[in-house]
């Protein structure tokens, strides 16, 4: 019975992200109660001592010294899950970080490309026009539509 533990990120910008947290000893302590508090083992945990305490009646019912262990307990608990959520957060706005700036970059990538698509465009009309290959004819310039071979008629 072992406690499950994530696996480790493959995106580069959580591995540092992952370095940073393993940092502080407070996160350390953070993850290792997070991690076994949401596994069986802690459940398992649970139920043996909840048994042995009251089958061994180590108090009488309704058990206050129980309840109000496991109150704290909960109390605590609930603080690690909202620290969890914090850190997923944390995961989640550093993934869109990076998206967003991948997204910007290939934005400037693909506006770079119009503006050569365009250069190429003009360097062709240019070089048409200069030798008069330029017609309004679309079997002549031989762009008939997708799938259609056009023939030179002067070739045939």
């Amino acid at each position: 019975m072992s406690i499950r533990t994530l696996p480790q990120p493959r995106n580069p910008v959580l591995v540092k992200h992952a370095e940073q947290r393993r940092k502080s000893v407070e996160n350390r302590i953070a993850d290792t109660i997070t991690a076994f508090a949401g596994s069986m083992p802690f459940v398992y945990a649970h139920v043996i001592w909840f048994t042995i305490w009251i089958g061994l009646g180590v108090e009488r019912y309704p058990f206050g010294l129980l309840t109000m262990i496991v109150s704290l307990e909960a109390i605590f608990l609930t603080s690690f899950v909202m620290i969890s959520q914090n850190r997923a957060e944390e995961k989640r706005q550093i993934l869109a970080d990076s998206e967003w700036q991948k997204v910007q970059k290939e934005d400037q990538q693909n506006e770079q490309l119009l503006g050569i698509a365009n250069q190429i465009l003009a360097l062709t009309q240019a070089i048409n026009a200069a030798t008069g290959a330029g017609t309004s004819s679309p079997i002549a310039a031989g762009t008939a539509g997708p799938g259609v071979t056009v023939q030179d008629p002067g070739s045939a």
